[in-house]
């Protein structure tokens, strides 16, 4: 009894005061996207691939040298995975949420940026290539300057951490 008197306050309330209809061109209220989550995460892979490629195995049959340095490398490259993952994920989530069909006529060759930056992602979890890790961060430049020039936005700067 007392749950359908509250229903029925609650739904006088609604017709009281209806709420008023909104209109957004993407999912989500204006400022949850940004690409520097994408670049944050990128960077990661940066750096976690060089460290990688300068940690130095032991030199001796040290049990715990050698214990310790696969430990390392393991931590190394699980962060490198996780955050490759997490930057293709934020990717994804601009390309899929974010941009629209109006973006499309402005910049044609939006989908094949997002499907190459995609698949450096990828390319950054399998292999341990500063190359691939490079051509990551410059995509992913190339895709924030092109989302804040969606906003009529030329003044935000790309910048990197390390």
């Amino acid at each position: 009894m007392i749950m359908r008197l509250l229903k029925t306050i609650a739904t006088q309330v609604k017709n009281w005061f209806p709420a008023p209809t909104v209109h957004a061109h993407c999912d989500g209220p204006c400022g949850v996207y940004d690409p520097a989550s994408a670049r944050i995460a990128a960077e990661a892979v940066v750096s976690m691939t060089k460290k990688i490629l300068d940690l130095q195995p032991p030199t001796s049959n040290n049990i715990e040298g050698i214990a310790a340095y696969q430990n390392t490398l393991s931590r190394y490259i699980a962060i490198k995975e996780e955050q490759a993952q997490l930057a293709k994920k934020e990717l994804l989530v601009l390309w899929t949420d974010y941009f629209k069909p109006v973006h499309l006529e402005q910049y044609p060759d939006l989908h094949t940026k997002f499907w190459n930056a995609a698949k450096l992602c990828s390319a950054c979890k399998v292999e341990v290539n500063s190359d691939n890790t490079e051509k990551l961060m410059s995509a992913i430049e190339d895709i924030q300057r092109i989302f804040w020039q969606t906003k009529g936005r030329t003044d935000v700067s790309w910048y990197r951490a390390n």
